[in-house]
């Protein structure tokens, strides 16, 4: 039997989702929900789309609503919502207000019968549990997590809502001084500054004033004011063809020990993800947890969780002889 999945809201995440359900032998994309018109929603696959607003008739058809919004004010208000409907799945990544946004989802799903996973995606996701790993077998070391190179959706927004900017793209890259001496469990104390730096693509209007333009981006608050910026003024043309993919990744790397005195061992953990394309990697994280949070809730579980709750055999399509025969 297919795992019946709907897609709500369908920006680059959602286009990431449905191209990994429709590679899933085990799943069926039911259809994509979105606030726009449905006849406006040009979607990638034979889905059927509608308006957000008939989701409460969808509750016998859906199997796990995967929600594709912003953590700034989408998935806060949608995921605790829909969670009275559905088994529900989230990419929530404002770290501070996990612990609140888990809670509210959690009453609510627990409430219905539901299973809600929250922050799913690979920071917070993959990243998360390779930290958690890592200090589990290595108690007492310290982790370092390095973003990029790649481009910040977030930061690429914020620049191109300057007067006079047409486009941009913002790259976050590592440090490499810092990124070596953090792989040879030197342990450094690191600012912000020193771990990474911000290379932007700007497309201006004919006519702006570059000087107000590179000064205001430099001196943002809470986005390049902290780093070494620099900002790099190109056409049109340039941007598309050289700065039109969404890249990213980055590294988890823990320095920890084993033994004491002259027994002493260091040991370095890195795991590590090169993304052609964040959001279709991102999708296809939130389309495994899917599988598992329908299994979860066969079983008979309800209420949020997170990827730290969840076993890594409820990810794959696989069944148990065949993952410890081949992965294990």
């Amino acid at each position: 039997m297919s795992i019946k999945i709907g897609i709500l809201g369908y920006g680059n995440l959602g286009r990431g989702v449905e191209k990994a359900v429709n590679v899933c032998d085990d799943m069926e994309l039911v259809g994509v929900f979105s606030r726009r018109d449905p006849a406006n929603v040009k979607v990638d696959s034979n889905a059927p789309v509608y308006h957000v607003d008939s989701l409460p008739e969808m509750t016998d058809k859906i199997d796990v609503l995967i929600i594709c919004g912003g953590s700034a004010t989408d998935l806060p208000e949608m995921t605790p919502k829909y969670a009275k409907l559905f088994n529900v799945i989230d990419s929530f990544d404002t770290h501070a207000r996990i612990p609140v946004h888990f809670a509210n989802v959690d009453k609510a799903a627990k409430k219905a019968g539901k299973i809600g996973i929250i922050s799913c995606g690979w920071d917070p996701g993959m990243f998360s549990l390779n930290r958690l790993y890592a200090h589990a077998v290595l108690p007492g070391g310290k982790d370092y997590t390095f973003w990029g190179k790649g481009v910040s959706q977030g930061h690429s927004d914020a620049i191109r809502r300057i007067e006079g900017v047409i486009d941009a793209r913002q790259y976050t890259v590592p440090v490499p001084e810092a990124l070596e001496k953090v792989r040879k469990g030197q342990n450094p104390e690191l600012t912000t500054r020193e771990k990474h730096t911000r290379v932007c693509y700007v497309v201006a209007e004919e006519g702006a004033d570059k000087a107000r333009i590179e000064k205001e981006i430099v001196t943002m608050p809470n986005y390049f004011a902290d780093y070494d910026t620099s900002v790099n003024f190109i056409s049109a043309e340039e941007m598309k063809a050289n700065h039109s993919g969404l890249p990213h990744g980055g590294s988890v790397i823990y320095s920890g020990t084993t033994g004491s005195g002259d027994d002493l061992n260091k040991h370095v953990i890195e795991y590590s993800l090169n993304l052609d394309s964040n959001p279709e990697f991102t999708g296809s994280v939130l389309t495994a947890y899917a599988r598992a949070a329908y299994r979860m809730n066969q079983s008979g579980d309800a209420g949020a969780k997170t990827v730290f709750d969840v076993a890594p055999a409820l990810l794959s399509p696989l069944s148990g002889d065949e993952i410890r025969a081949h992965m294990l």
